[in-house]
Order: C-alpha cells, then structure tokens, then sequence
C-alpha cells in the first residue's frame, strides 16, 4: 500500500505543489490549511508521515508537533520559512524528525520523505535474538518488540529517540561522541555546528525524567560525547 503522507500548510500554492511532487512518487496525500483538522484527522487515521508549516492560522506548527507526539509515534517534518537555528531546535525537541526551511526544492523533500520513512521501517523491524534487550537500572529497551520502559511505564519514544537510546545502551560503559551518534542514526555526515544530536538527547532526558545537573542514565562527558554508565 502507498504511504500516507499528512500536509498542513495554509498557502495553498506551497501545499499543492508538496501534493503534487509526492503523488508523483506514489504517496497518498492528505492536505489541511489549519492545525484543528489535522490533528482531528490524525486521531482517527494515523499517517505515515506528517509535514507541518510553523505558521498555521489556528495553532503554530510547533505545538502541533507536541499534540501529536503525545500519542503517536509517525516522522514528522518541519516547515519553517525562517532561518533561526532556535526555530529548528526549538522543533526537534518536541518530537520533530527533520525540517526544512523555505523557500525549498520539491525534490529535496521528496528524499527527504523517503528518507524519513525508510527509517522509520528500519527502526521497526525486530532484530536476530543475541541483541534484543538491555535492562539498566530500571530502564529496560527491547528492540524486538521496539519498546522502552522506566520502572516498567511504557515511554512514547520517536523512532529516532529509540534509536539514540538503543545506541547508548548497547555501548554502556562507553563514551560516545555526538560525530558517532549522527552518524550512526542519521546515516549522514556529522557536521560541527549540528545541534541534532543536543536537541534530542534534551528531549530523550524530559521523557526519562532526568534532572539537568545530575542525570541518572544519559550523562554528558563535556568535550567528548555520552554515556549510559
């Protein structure tokens, strides 16, 4: 079946033209000009994906972001006419997967799409049984059954935030750099001023109730990268 592919953006010109470059790759698309429908659409029929504009007439991009990450676990992409990195960090700590900024190549989103949903397959198939599950303290992660739990409640995990996890679980007692944590999630080149990796380890902490100066489980080795001791 077709992926489905949610698109909230209020120019009409901007959302046709999404539409029309993503049907041409087989997708099926969903278009909504405001925040309230969407999400009311989302309740009822999860996407496989979703793009969202920051400025929506009703709700602003982010805190749709944030209402569907309660409950759902789908990528989600980012559309921001601004170039504020603040606006990019600010989007994937609350649970965005990627953004791009406008005015943007179609092209460029479609991989982007692709990308995003090959991921998401990925992180989802259980793995060969010698590495399923580590259970650290009370924070316990199967990457058969793709579930994390803190003192056995179930946390809502984005695919990228399981992945981060699993990765820092699977190298407990090491240190692991932010270069080697991009790249190993992301499947791309690290670049210095990349914020990525900060933004969803702050979120990845939220979720496990960590306290900023004294974190139980992510800690940070300044200059170096993370650990799970």
């Amino acid at each position: 079946m077709p992926a489905e592919i949610l698109v909230v953006d209020d120019e009409a010109a901007i959302a046709d033209l999404v539409e029309l470059y993503l049907r041409n790759e087989g997708f099926t698309v969903h278009k909504f000009s405001s925040a309230s429908p969407a999400l009311s659409y989302v309740e009822h029929t999860p996407p496989d994906l979703a793009i969202l504009d920051v400025m929506l007439p009703d709700m602003d991009g982010f805190t749709l972001c944030q209402r569907i990450r309660e409950r759902h676990l789908f990528p989600i992409i980012m559309l921001t006419a601004r170039m504020e990195d603040m606006d990019k960090i600010t989007g994937l700590t609350l649970g965005a997967d990627d953004y791009i900024t406008k005015p943007f190549n179609p092209l460029e989103l479609t991989a982007r799409v692709k990308t995003q949903l090959r991921r998401c397959t990925r992180y989802n198939q259980p793995l060969q049984p010698e590495f399923e599950e580590y259970d650290i303290r009370g924070l316990q992660i199967s990457r058969e059954t793709h579930k994390c739990f803190l003192y056995e409640e179930e946390l809502a995990l984005t695919p990228l935030e399981f992945s981060i996890l699993w990765h820092l679980c699977s190298r407990q007692g090491r240190v692991v750099s932010s270069e080697e944590l991009f790249e190993a999630v992301w499947g791309e080149k690290y670049m210095d001023s990349n914020n990525t990796v900060m933004s969803h380890i702050a979120r990845l902490r939220e979720k496990l109730h960590e306290p900023s100066r004294k974190p139980k489980f992510i800690k940070t080795v300044w200059g170096v990268g993370y650990t799970i001791e």
